[in-house]
């Protein structure tokens, strides 16, 4: 498979050869896992294998983590994944040196900066319970957002680093199946149809922000999307992987 571009709407896509089922984007980083499990990370134009095996991974400020088919959590140290405790089937990494995720049962948890950084596997880490269900959950400097079993969309509002609870949720109109929020603050999701969406007019005083925009609507059937340093990377159904500047 060669990399080809398609220009669309002020797009710049190139399909980049390969195949995963999940993808996730930070601090100029790419790493993904296919439907096999198999870890991936980008180093210039070609995939590299990581060791191990995850069914979902993050990569941010506060490092590289996954989680695996069992729900163990892991954190990628010195180049090997080091398990820590709790359980969980979705993490992000992408807040301010903290990261957060959703169990088994959509519960809401989230680790503050303190107990991020000094992580290590002969102690039981301190998660947060955070109220409400939801099913996918991300952060980026701006705030966290989620998506809960229905594809409604909430804000945590007054997210830190330490505490990284939050004090509130507010429901975000529309529906979206995953929602990823950049390191920066930008925020995308992809919708039961396949459809991608980017939340425009977020600003510090108004970080809800207020209408969703559709990008790359020529690219049929997307199931997942992150966003890093002005391009957009979207997984879509068949697997394929399709990097965008935007």
């Amino acid at each position: 498979m060669h990399e080809h571009s398609v220009f669309f709407s002020g797009l710049d896509c190139i399909e980049i050869p390969g195949s995963l089922k999940q993808i996730d984007v930070g601090i100029g980083q790419v790493f993904g896992v296919n439907s096999a499990g198999n870890i991936y990370t980008l180093h210039g134009n070609s995939w590299a294998q990581v060791p191990g095996s995850l069914k979902h991974v993050t990569v941010g400020p506060a490092g590289v983590w996954g989680v695996n088919n069992n729900n163990n959590i892991y954190k990628l140290v010195g180049g090997s994944w080091q398990q820590v405790t709790g359980l969980l089937k979705q993490i992000d990494a992408g807040g301010d040196m903290f990261v957060a995720g959703v169990n088994m049962h959509d519960d809401i948890y989230c680790l503050s900066r303190p107990a991020t950084v000094s992580v290590n596997s002969n102690s039981a880490l301190p998660w947060v319970n955070i109220a409400g269900k939801l099913k996918y959950y991300s952060c980026g400097m701006g705030g966290c957002w989620g998506v809960n079993s229905a594809d409604d969309i909430y804000f945590r509002f007054d997210v830190t680093p330490d505490p990284c609870a939050g004090s509130r949720w507010e429901h975000v109109p529309g529906k979206l199946s995953m929602i990823e929020v950049g390191t920066e603050g930008s925020v995308y999701g992809v919708n039961s149809a396949g459809q991608v969406y980017r939340r425009d007019g977020i600003t510090k005083s108004n970080p809800v922000g207020t209408t969703w925009t559709q990008v790359a609507s020529f690219i049929c059937n997307c199931k997942h999307v992150s966003y890093d340093l002005g391009l957009l990377w979207l997984i879509t159904d068949q697997g394929k992987i399709v990097k965008c500047r935007i």
